[in-house]
């Protein structure tokens, strides 16, 4: 396994794990690179959809070289000052942060010189720019501006509603832990559900769509697939850092089995959590594995999760006749993926929940909630005719 990117040089390059490039975990990168998958398979849908009349564009009268106000100075200011104030300290504290990123990132921790040469190097900048858009002068335009030029809106808009929605499952599924440590809990770099995530994005994404009268069902359509495509390259991620998404003990292995032995049990050597039992001849501070070795579910879920994107790919066009049908179909196969999986993986059972896990539950709503409203958009659709 690879807990970050000096861990991979190590296997390539022979170079000391460990070293500076440890900053860099495995499995952010992998989210960062599933953010990136969405948002560029998200315009390509958005694109198309625009093209055939689906998503039609709003008129918005567009300012170009606007001058900057004191509040955009002040905003400006604060930013260069939160990011000197962290870039010095890391600098500084380099060890501290290869060991916590997250923990050195989230907290207080940081330098006032750095903090204040940020701000007064970006207000610097920023005023010099400010000076040549005034000297152009202020130009305006009424534009039609389409879905698709909003990408970045829109993926910031659901990143960030993601995260608020996935520490907050993770506070109901824990509620002990919180209590216990209510601001590490909040601002530590552990713990996050995904459900919780993907409904946080989609309440916080379905408002910015009715802010800026964009019709609703065609953007979930093409959100269907890009999305569940970004999961299985951030379940990638889970695999490869040993992030504790793995099964239970894996049963022996059949005499059918002609796929790699590692694909039925992984017992995750050097992962991330630091679990298991000592490795012989091991080098660096991630020396454990799994004894048994587990299920790699994160493994089934990123093949399962390519599938399922492959298929709602292929069926997009024929069903963008009746939007809403193919998030419908959607919900119904990322539940249904995701309650089979929970029969093989780690996770604590709920008797409040019926004796299910919360992500299993869940899934249980969601796949309901597709056949109920795949089924009534069909039933629509034929009494139309």
């Amino acid at each position: 396994m690879y807990p970050d990117l000096s861990y991979v040089f190590h296997d390539l390059f022979g170079t000391a794990p460990d070293n500076w490039l440890s900053i860099f975990k495995t499995f952010g990168l992998l989210v960062a690179l599933a953010v990136l998958v969405a948002a560029y398979l998200l315009r390509l849908e958005l694109e198309r959809r625009a093209t055939v009349g689906q998503l039609p564009g709003v008129p918005v009268r567009v300012v170009r070289n606007a001058p900057m106000t004191p509040q955009d100075y002040v905003l400006n200011a604060v930013f260069g000052f939160v990011l000197g104030f962290k870039l010095l300290y890391i600098v500084q504290h380099l060890p501290e942060m290869q060991a916590d990123p997250s923990g050195v990132l989230l907290s207080g921790k940081g330098s006032w010189l750095g903090g204040l040469l940020g701000a007064v190097l970006l207000s610097a900048y920023y005023y010099w720019q400010d000076q040549s858009r005034r000297r152009e002068g202020v130009q305006e335009e009424l534009k039609d501006l389409y879905p698709h030029d909003r990408i970045v809106d829109i993926a910031t808009v659901s990143v960030v509603s993601g995260i608020i929605g996935a520490k907050l499952f993770t506070v109901i599924e824990q509620p002990a832990a919180f209590f216990a440590d209510p601001m590490g809990q909040l601002f530590s770099g552990d713990g996050w559900t995904i459900y919780g995530g993907l409904i946080g994005g989609f309440i916080g994404a379905t408002i910015y769509f009715r802010r800026k009268k964009i019709p609703v069902l065609p953007v979930l359509d093409a959100v269907a697939p890009a999305l569940i495509i970004a999961y299985g390259v951030g379940r990638m991620g889970c695999h490869l850092a040993g992030d504790g998404d793995w099964g239970i003990a894996a049963a022996a292995q059949p005499d059918w089995w002609f796929l790699p032995d590692w694909l039925w049990a992984q017992d995750y050597p050097r992962n991330v959590l630091n679990r298991g039992v000592e490795l012989a001849n091991c080098v660096g501070k991630y020396c454990q594995h799994l004894v048994p070795a587990v299920y790699p579910t994160a493994v089934y879920e990123t093949l399962m999760a390519f599938t399922i994107g492959g298929v709602l790919w292929v069926v997009r066009k024929p069903f963008t006749a009746l939007p809403g049908l193919l998030f419908a179909l959607y919900l119904l196969l990322n539940g249904a993926e995701r309650f089979l999986i929970e029969k093989i993986r780690v996770n604590d059972r709920y008797e409040v929940l019926g004796g299910f896990t919360q992500a299993e539950f869940i899934a249980l709503i969601l796949v309901g909630i597709g056949l109920v409203w795949g089924g009534w958009l069909l039933v629509a659709r034929r009494k139309r005719e």
